[in-house]
């Protein structure tokens, strides 16, 4: 984090990357002695309302986040941006999206948690179009055009007023994670209780294991002794607010109807209390570590690696053919990962594998036979990326044998 301070001192000089945050009202025209190198701008967590005209100086900005402002139309100069690929507004009052606001050469947009109810059809007028984050919004329908985005990959419209499935949608052809749950058209009146029910005071919370957009996922131990229970637990409690994924409940909701599997983690209880939401998990051995890392900037959607991490293809062989298994688990219980990623899977030295994080998780059951079919086409892709990412870090001597070239062609 940069301060004001450094800016108009001129400390900053010939920097790539900046983030302000010292709770701004007005753009600070200082910026403007960096418009021949900037790359990145962060001006998230001001109180921002309006961006000025002079943005379009920055020749080479390519980042733009503005995340946690008041911001209740998104700047239309954010389209005269001529290098412009990524734009961050979550968390904002947006409820205009102006037709002249999208950069042509836009490839990542972030609109989450807004007040927006309508989209411009420039929208899918866009070609490089990639990763789409539209969670937590009014929207009850989405622009036509939007079938035109071919190289749309990762498309987030969970927790909307969308009354019918947007089937311009489903028949992209390189769409591979989608999370669509918490909308009218999913609606389900199945109660999934897989599990039993129990209070919050059952147990107590110990260290923190890991924590996402939804949730927080500790440690904990039971409060009494259990006879139908596991000793060693895991609970995730739920933030209980939208997510870029979407809503809690239905990634609760999801988890249990998908049920049981070797290479899930196993749910046990779950507590659903007033302002209080969570899912009791067997503890995952400290012998599983994650596979893979998130996707960055350059990658878009695609997964990264430790640099020099490398597999042998007879691990990589053994953990896909777990993950043909868990896919063919979720799909037949009709569940949508929408999240089938490395970064969301763990495994052990003898390539054993545990899958989780049913954040962009939804139920489908609701859909017509052909819409349901075309869900899990789109997840078949993702099935081929994490197949394919896994491959890329196969070990050189390997890449010349049976295995790889049988699961390069599978």
């Amino acid at each position: 984090m940069h301060t004001l301070s450094q800016l108009k001192s001129g400390e900053l000089s010939g920097i790539t990357r900046l983030a302000l945050s010292e709770k701004l009202t007005s753009f600070p025209l200082e910026l403007l002695s960096l418009v021949d190198t900037l790359e990145e701008l962060d001006l998230s967590n001001n109180q921002l309302t309006t961006l000025p005209d002079e943005l379009a100086q920055f020749t080479k900005l390519k980042r733009l986040f503005a995340s946690n402002n008041p911001f209740e139309t998104l700047p239309e100069i954010l389209g005269k941006c001529p290098n412009l690929e990524m734009i961050g507004f979550k968390a904002n009052k947006i409820k205009h999206v102006p037709e002249n606001s999208l950069p042509i050469k836009l490839r990542w947009l972030i609109l989450t948690d807004n007040e927006i109810e309508q989209l411009p059809d420039s929208l899918g007028l866009r070609p490089r179009l990639q990763k789409l984050a539209l969670a937590g919004n009014k929207l009850t329908s989405l622009p036509s055009t939007m079938s035109q985005l071919h190289n749309l990959e990762l498309l987030r419209i969970s927790a909307n007023n969308l009354t019918k499935c947007p089937t311009q949608l489903l028949s992209l052809p390189k769409l591979a994670w989608l999370a669509f749950g918490g909308n009218p058209f999913t609606k389900s009146d199945v109660n999934v209780k897989s599990v039993p029910s129990i209070s919050s005071s059952s147990f107590t919370l110990q260290e923190i294991l890991g924590q996402g957009a939804s949730g927080i996922i500790s440690k904990a131990i039971w409060n009494e002794s259990q006879s139908i229970f596991p000793d060693d637990i895991a609970v995730k409690v739920f933030k209980g607010e939208v997510t870029s994924d979407g809503y809690p409940e239905d990634e609760l909701q999801a988890c249990l109807k998908v049920g049981n599997h070797p290479s899930l983690v196993q749910s046990l209880a779950q507590v659903n209390e007033d302002n209080y939401l969570a899912l009791v998990m067997n503890l995952i051995p400290p012998t599983y570590q994650n596979l893979g890392l998130p996707p960055n900037f350059d990658t878009c959607t695609r997964d990264t690696f430790p640099t020099g991490f490398t597999l042998p293809i007879k691990d990589i062989a053994k953990i896909v053919e777990q993950m043909k298994e868990v896919f063919e688990h979720l799909h037949t219980n009709q569940v949508c990962h929408g999240d089938l990623y490395a970064h969301n899977t763990l495994f052990d030295v003898d390539a054993n594998i545990i899958f989780g994080d049913f954040g962009a998780a939804t139920m489908y059951h609701m859909l017509t036979p052909i819409q349901q079919a075309q869900i899990k086409t789109i997840e078949v892709r993702a099935l081929r990326h994490f197949i394919d990412d896994l491959l890329n870090i196969c070990n050189e001597e390997d890449k010349n044998t049976q295995t790889f070239a049988l699961l390069t062609a599978s």
